[in-house]
């Protein structure tokens, strides 16, 4: 294939996506005038660049298609639905041709003689009711004279005005054109691969220099590591596609879907503009087609059943995108009839998925996520869209693929909401390295929640049992405990006698403590994929190399989870009966609390990134402001209780006196230190009662643990480090 077909299939397919969107448009603002010629003008493109390179059918298709939409410029007939599947079909069979074309190198031997003469047909009647104009009203008397009303005269076809639409579109297009260029996915993937090598390489020099403490390292090193770190942001970018880039496809999806199920909808999209990497936008294109079609088929009602139940006629189809706690969030809603949980238990039980007494004993959210049972479907009969059996298993299963996860919440009669939760991207990302019988893993930070330390006796004392299950009571609720050299069975190498450190993580929703020998640091790691030899294996999702060389196993969280029994198919009980509202979820905070300048304060744990003890000694004081040189950057350190402002504590304790207790936090790319007097707890709440903020620098007030609280403003803390100190003395 030479590179003129190439690039005429790359511009084409581009073309369609965005033709699918317009005409959609058309049906419902069918005199939107400006719509109508960008239609035009880009199926005028594809039949003139077919006829230049020979694609007879492909240029008779769209010739077709571009005289039907004369008419319609002409004013001579109004865009209609039945006009729009005409001009579909003609969308579907260019895509059909360019398909052939880049499988084959040639047109596919297929006849479309139907749609052209569909067109025609449509064309010829808007010429016929031309031909034929209406006949003239009846004369009107005005006294003695006889006056005869004539019709206006058609206007001329606007030739002109189409000339002169089509020049700056053209100049348009020249300037797009300069300021970007395409680049071969594989030339990406190659250097996304390169990058991560230097990645690994920077991790080593790193080690080497904090292991050899040699000052003349230190400079080069560092603008080593802000270089590479630069330069994979850079390079990640491009590899960036907006959630976008996925709605375009369903307005059309929807349309003919609804059509075929004799049903209304209206389709909204919301964040369009959230990035994700273009490996997971790839990935999760199937699941999400899967559940907007459900949505359509399955949840939404037809029209009289609506109405019957006092709601609109045209059902309400939201999609929505935005980034929340380092991960991507999609939620596909309807205001649909939802599932009924009595319903679906006795197709379970039908089934044989499961017996007639655990039915029973299920709470409705527990029997509602049963469709995600492999071979699961509430359809009573199957249908060219539904009923196969072949469905929400699979969409759970691809998504949990690449580290996501997937949750649904019902009401009967009150629609169904689906949410994904899947990470921006696979290749590089933040993880924390432990150590279990010898051997090195790294768990990504996306799953991690906090580390617990059992000392001593606690390590046996604090351990409960329910039905032989070791459980650890953290903060008043039982978190149960997986033990990582039980589980890959390896010998451990803590003492028997020396507590235990426990990684708490979260799988599906569901946390649970994984207790390891030992805990190393968080950084970025490149995930490498398995071997074949390990694919099969569920405890891994990967592997990578460590700053000193070493290869570490990437631990599947989700695979460990239901291994050990933490999580199974259906949701437990407990996660069940969680509230289930997305607003009760939204409204609940996980924080950690400190205590600082004699008051309490909260900061949101996704934006914390590390935990440190510095001695007094290492503070430095730059151009005013108060630093110290932390991980091979200059880390500015803010006091918590007066982050918007420069002020000097007041008297301290004999501990702080010595050490400072610091919160290491980030956003918008930058890190900062909030200084603070102890760091009491990390706490999930649901906050309700909130007050406005009194100062600079904090978001609200809020009661935590009956205590008042004040909620930091992380952004507007680091916005402000600069001219904010802590004293050293």
């Amino acid at each position: 294939m030479n590179d003129i077909i190439r690039d005429f299939l790359l511009e084409t397919h581009e073309s369609l996506a965005q033709l699918d969107l317009d005409l959609v448009a058309l049906e419902k603002t069918p005199r939107d005038r400006e719509t109508l010629d960008r239609v035009f003008r880009a199926l005028h493109t594809v039949k003139g660049t077919a006829g230049f390179l020979g694609l007879d059918r492909l240029q008779a298709v769209s010739h077709a298609g571009e005289n039907l939409l004369s008419r319609l410029r002409a004013g001579e007939i109004i865009f209609n639905p039945e006009i729009a599947t005409a001009m579909l079909a003609v969308v579907d069979a260019v895509r059909r041709i360019l398909a052939g074309l880049e499988a084959t190198g040639q047109e596919e031997e297929a006849d479309f003689s139907d749609i052209i003469r569909r067109l025609e047909a449509l064309t010829k009647g808007a010429a016929s009711n031309r031909a034929q104009p209406a006949a003239p009203p009846p004369p009107v008397v005005v006294g003695p004279t006889r006056v005869t009303v004539l019709p206006p005269e058609p206007p001329p076809a606007p030739v002109l005005a189409a000339v002169s639409m089509a020049e700056p579109a053209e100049g348009r297009h020249s300037a797009v054109s300069d300021g970007s260029i395409r680049v071969d996915v594989g030339l990406l993937d190659k250097l996304m691969t390169l990058v991560g090598e230097l990645v690994l390489a920077r991790n080593q020099l790193v080690g080497f220099r904090a292991a050899r403490e040699d000052p003349a390292l230190h400079g080069p090193v560092q603008r080593l590591d802000q270089l590479t770190t630069e330069l994979q942001a850079g390079v990640m970018k491009t590899r960036m596609q907006p959630v976008g880039s996925l709605w375009g496809k369903f307005p059309r999806v929807v349309r003919d879907l609804a059509a075929a199920c004799g049903k209304q909808v209206r389709l909204d999209l919301d964040g369009g503009d959230t990035d994700l990497d273009k490996s997971v936008v790839e990935a999760i294109r199937d699941p999400l087609t899967h559940i907007v079609r459900n949505a359509v088929d399955h949840g939404i009602e037809p029209p009289a059943d609506r109405l019957s139940r006092g709601k609109p006629a045209e059902g309400r189809l939201h999609l929505h995108a935005a980034h929340e706690g380092g991960k991507v969030v999609i939620r596909v809603s309807d205001d649909g009839g939802g599932i009924d949980p009595g319903r679906v238990r006795a197709k379970a039980v039908a089934a044989g998925l499961l017996s007639a007494d655990l039915a029973a004993r299920q709470s409705d959210r527990e029997a509602v996520n049963l469709v995600f049972l492999p071979g699961f479907s509430t359809a009573d009969r199957v249908t060219h869209f539904s009923g196969r059996g072949v469905g929400m298993d699979v969409v759970r299963t691809n998504v949990e693929k690449i580290g996501g996860t997937v949750d649904l919440e019902s009401r009967p009669g009150g629609g169904t909401t689906v949410s994904m939760k899947i990470p921006l991207t696979l290749a590089i990302i933040p993880a924390l390295t432990v150590t279990c019988g010898g051997d090195r893993y790294c768990i990504p930070q996306v799953s991690l929640l906090e580390l617990v330390r059992l000392d001593g006796d606690q390590a046996h004392t604090g351990v409960e049992y329910v039905h032989g299950a070791p459980v650890y009571r953290l903060r008043g609720n039982l978190l149960p405990l997986v033990h990582l050299d039980r589980l890959l069975r390896v010998d451990p190498t803590r003492p028997a006698d020396g507590g235990a450190t426990v990684v708490v993580i979260q799988a599906d929703d569901r946390p649970f403590g994984l207790v390891v020998d030992d805990i190393h640091d968080t950084g970025e790691i490149v995930v490498k994929p398995l071997r074949k030899q390990l694919k099969g294996a569920a405890a891994f999702s990967g592997a990578t190399i460590l700053g000193d060389g070493r290869v570490a196993l990437i631990l599947d969280v989700l695979g460990l989870a239901q291994r050990a029994g933490v999580v199974s198919g259906p949701r437990d009980r407990a996660a069940a009966e969680r509230p289930s509202a997305v607003a009760a979820a939204q409204a609940r905070e996980t924080v950690l609390l400190v205590a600082s300048g004699g008051g309490r304060m909260a900061i949101p744990l996704a934006a914390v990134d590390r935990l440190e003890e510095f001695p007094r000694a290492s503070v430095e004081r730059v151009g005013g402001r108060s630093v110290v040189q932390y991980r091979g950057e200059i880390l500015p350190l803010v006091r918590a209780s007066r982050p918007s402002r420069h002020k000097r504590a007041a008297k301290r304790r004999p501990d702080e006196q010595r050490r400072l207790q610091v919160a290491v936090c980030a956003a918008d790319g930058r890190r900062v230190g909030l200084v603070v007097s102890r760091l009491l707890d990390v706490v999930e709440e649901a906050v309700t009662a909130r007050a406005p903020a009194g100062r600079a620098g904090v978001l609200f007030t809020a009661v935590v643990q009956d205590r008042v609280t004040e909620f930091l403003d992380i952004a507007a803390v680091v916005k402000a480090a600069h001219p904010a100190a802590v004293s050293p003395e």
